[in-house]
């Protein structure tokens, strides 16, 4: 009897609880409040400016009429929604998962910009990892390549500009460190990233002269010269191409480019 009592005081709290989930559950699925109405309360809580409300309303539509047509609006309204409360993770979630449903859709240009607005905002200054400027960079890359004609594209243009200078400058700040401590062919690698990705960037003035610095380190004279005859017919007013004639110049070098050279072909090629 003393056992049976006590299963008996445990399974109280147990079964309580137990309810207490299943009417949760439930109350999702006894909601037969139909889908027009769902999404036209997210659209008033929306104008009223009550956006967590209305990313709440948008939740509860996408949740009991899945791939439905008010499902797929309410996507491009939680990626808005979110966006616009800092909620970049949740707004990526959104977007990524709209244009996975519906690739073909005019909207999916603006979730791609809205997806690259999102890692943007969350870009880390050089000295960290830049996963995040990376994937900013696809968002935007896609944009442009599957959509040409969209209205996003000139911001997302201009935005990858800003993308490919902070990658290009974490670059710069790998290689010189490796340049450093005397690591030529790891700095060498870094640097070429940037000639070869990043060559319109403002940092690729420095790569060639950090190239003619880590090449006549090594005693290949050759790419050294090529780095910086380069550098010059680029940039001849550039004081990186000054520093790098000076370098070669001590050593009784001139600049003189080798057209079978990487760093040839990567001009070339642009």
């Amino acid at each position: 009897m003393k056992t049976f009592l006590r299963l008996a005081v445990l399974a109280v709290p147990l079964a309580l609880a137990a309810c207490g989930g299943k009417d949760d559950l439930d109350e999702l699925a006894l909601n037969d409040t139909p889908p027009e109405v769902l999404f036209n309360e997210g659209l008033s809580l929306r104008a009223q400016g009550k956006l967590r409300d209305s990313t709440q309303k948008f939740e509860e539509l996408d949740k009991l009429y899945p791939y439905s047509e008010y499902s797929k609006k309410s996507l491009v309204n939680l990626a808005f929604l979110n966006y616009s409360r800092g909620k970049y993770t949740e707004t990526v979630t959104a977007a990524k998962r709209f244009v996975t449903l519906y690739p073909g859709d005019e909207d999916s240009a603006y979730m791609l910009y809205l997806a690259g607005q999102a890692y943007f905002r969350q870009m880390p200054d050089i000295t960290r990892d830049q996963a995040v400027t990376r994937k900013a960079a696809g968002a935007f890359n896609e944009l442009i390549q599957r959509f040409p004609e969209s209205e996003y594209v000139p911001d997302a243009e201009s935005k990858l500009r800003i993308v490919h200078d902070q990658l290009g400058g974490k670059e710069m700040q790998v290689g010189r460190f490796y340049l450093k401590k005397r690591n030529y062919i790891a700095g060498i690698n870094r640097f070429k990233t940037v000639v070869v990705d990043y060559q319109t960037t403002r940092h690729v003035e420095e790569a060639l002269f950090r190239l003619t610095e880590a090449y006549y380190a090594l005693g290949v004279v050759n790419e050294a010269q090529t780095a910086a005859a380069v550098l010059g017919h680029n940039y001849p007013d550039s004081q990186w191409y000054k520093d790098a004639y000076s370098l070669l110049n001590k050593g009784g070098y001139e600049p003189s480019e080798d057209s079978g050279s990487w760093i040839s072909r990567a001009f070339k090629s642009i």
